[in-house]
Formats: structure tokens, sequence, C-alpha cells
């Protein structure tokens, strides 16, 4: 490896979450207050996130005392960020720090930009833990990064770079990949299986509104299908965690489950979007979802979200250490604009 005197700073978004029974409140305050997640103008933005923290209150605490009390997905990101940490030492020319920064709890952007000042790089790569670009999630991180970071006069004219998405890196398919095949390797046959590959749903209203996720998620699938190349494979892509009244996508992940358990099929489920072990995961899928195939006495198997999953390492390291190489400030880890055009809130641009 060569060296210089490169410093990069490595900020790793993600959702966040409470870090107590206390904190829920004031988190879905900021969650519902996000302009990327409701889209109306103030003060109407302000009255719903506070309506509905308050509502969703006493009932997302239960949910969250079924894991601990508090949200797993800081710890988890940490863990991803001390594997980076092992991976990149060997691989990223010059010096390199790690930061995290959240969304909707600590540590939020303004407390990670002071952080990174005082680190004093050369340049900044933001890496979304989110596989597949959406406005909602690292659309929504970038943002507020970038608002804030453009007010910082000691940062403001570093190098910038940010991968927006990367939903069909090969090593990223390879990582979910060597997970299913390890989960039906253990299976009798795979003959009465099906898989679901089960996404964070959004109103459908965004998705026409020209956001990309819902392709992603389809490529990404695709992608894992084809390399696992087994014949006649049953499977469906779903999306879980319908949080609002409007109409979002489909086919709902539970309803999907109530389904195949009637024609007792046995069922893998694929959390295709997630990278972290989380509330969506750890209570909806594990808890929740799992009870519905256990009253039916359906087998029902979880694949892990990638988490620190050596392949899923490696390739964000690789992607990270292509990226600090490339001139380019906004693209996915192929250097090119992958969504299709009518993608307009894709922010690759050409």
């Amino acid at each position: 490896m060569i060296t210089n005197h490169k410093k990069t700073a490595i900020v790793l978004f993600n959702l966040g979450g409470p870090d107590s029974l206390k904190s829920v409140k004031p988190f879905l305050f900021n969650l519902f207050y996000d302009p990327a997640i409701i889209r109306l103008p103030n003060p109407f933005r302000w009255v719903v996130a506070k309506i509905i923290s308050t509502l969703r209150d006493k009932k997302a605490q239960n949910i969250y005392s079924l894991i601990g009390g508090k949200s797993s997905l800081l710890e988890e990101t940490q863990k991803q960020k001390n594997a980076l940490e092992l991976a990149l030492k060997s691989k990223l020319a010059g010096e390199f720090k790690i930061f995290i920064c959240m969304r909707h709890w600590h540590p939020r952007a303004p407390e990670v930009l002071k952080n990174i000042e005082d680190f004093n790089p050369t340049e900044i790569i933001s890496v979304p833990l989110y596989p597949q670009f959406s406005t909602t999630t690292s659309g929504s991180s970038i943002k507020e990064f970038n608002s804030l970071l453009a007010l910082n006069e000691n940062l403001k004219k570093l190098p910038l770079k940010t991968i927006c998405c990367y939903f069909n890196d090969e090593k990223f398919i390879d990582a979910h990949v060597s997970l299913i095949l390890e989960a039906t390797s253990k299976l009798a046959s795979i003959e009465n299986q099906r898989i679901l590959f089960s996404a964070h749903g959004l109103p459908k209203k965004i998705i026409d509104a020209g956001d990309p996720y819902q392709w992603q998620i389809e490529q990404t699938v695709e992608k894992i299908i084809n390399k696992l190349q087994i014949p006649n494979l049953d499977y469906k892509i779903t999306y879980q965690s319908r949080a609002t009244p409007v109409e979002w996508l489909k086919p709902d992940t539970e309803d999907e489950i109530k389904a195949a358990c009637l024609i007792k099929k046995s069922l893998i489920i694929v959390p295709v979007a997630f990278v972290s072990e989380h509330v969506e995961t750890l209570v909806e899928l594990d808890i929740e979802y799992k009870a519905l195939a256990d009253r039916d006495k359906i087998q029902y198997i979880r694949i892990p979200t990638l988490g620190i999953n050596n392949i899923f390492i490696e390739a964000t390291s690789d992607m990270i250490v292509n990226f600090s190489k490339n001139k380019q400030q906004l693209k996915n880890c192929k250097q090119v604009r992958a969504c299709l055009p009518h993608f307009t809130d894709c922010p690759c641009k050409i």
C-alpha cells in the first residue's frame, strides 16, 4: 500500500433508533418530522409529527421492550464500523477515521461534523448503510449532512464523495447468496419452500414521484436469484412495516406469510434491504411474523442481515477504496448512473 498525506473521513449513514424507552417519543417525532417522510410544509408537518409520536409512543415502547428497551441499531453499526476499520487498514492509502451519523437519533449530523472537523480530513466519503437508494433514507441523510456541511467554514471546501447505492454490487450480491445457500443447505428439499425477499415498504406515491427504491430492490433480487441457480425456485418480493393509511408497495410480507401457510409452504425470509439488525427484523420478522408460521406449524427460517458478514465488509471496504481513488463526487459504486432515466429522484447524474 502506498502511503501519503491524505486523511479520509468516512461517514456511515444509518437511520438511528431510541437508546432508551424514554427516548422513543422524541425519536418518533424526529422520524416523522423529516420532510422526506412526511411531505408537508410547516407548521403542518410539525403538528403531524407531534400527533403521530404521541399516539404511537406507548405501542412503540412495548415493541422496543421486547429487544431490551432500546434500538440495537447503533450497536450493530458500531460493529460494522469496527469491521470496516480492520478491512481498510491494509487497503486505503493514508490516514482515515470512520464516523457514524444517524438521521433521527444520536449521534446526529451536527455532532458528527464537529468530530470530523477535529479530525481535520482532506476528503470526506459518505456511505449510506442502505444498499438501495430512496429519498426517504439515503436521500434524507445525504441532504441533511450536505446542507450542514455547506455551513461549516472549515469543511465545506473539502472534496465530498457519496456512495449513493450499491444494490447491484457483485460482492454485495455474493454476501446475500452465501447466507441463503447456507440456510437452504440444511433443508431436506427446496421443493416445498418459498423465499420471501422482504424489504421495508414505502407509500406508492413516493415511487410514482420518481423514487428508484422499488426498481433497485427488484434488481437486487434478480441478481441474487441468477447467482443462486436453484431450478424452479419459488420466491416473491414483499414489503413490510407499513406505517400510514395511504397505499403502500405490495405485496405485503405479512399477507404473503399467511398465504404460504395456507398451502403449507415452508418459508425462508430474506431481509434484502436491511444490512443491520433492528426492530423491523428482530421484532417484526423474528417475533410477530414467525408467530404466524408457528401457529400453523410451518417451518420458518429468517436469514440474518449482512451485518459483519466477511463478504459484505469486503464489498463495502472495496467500494470505499475505489471511490477514494475516483474524482467524481456522487455516483453509485460502479461510477455510472445505474437507474433508468424516468427515476427522477435518483441522485446520480450523468
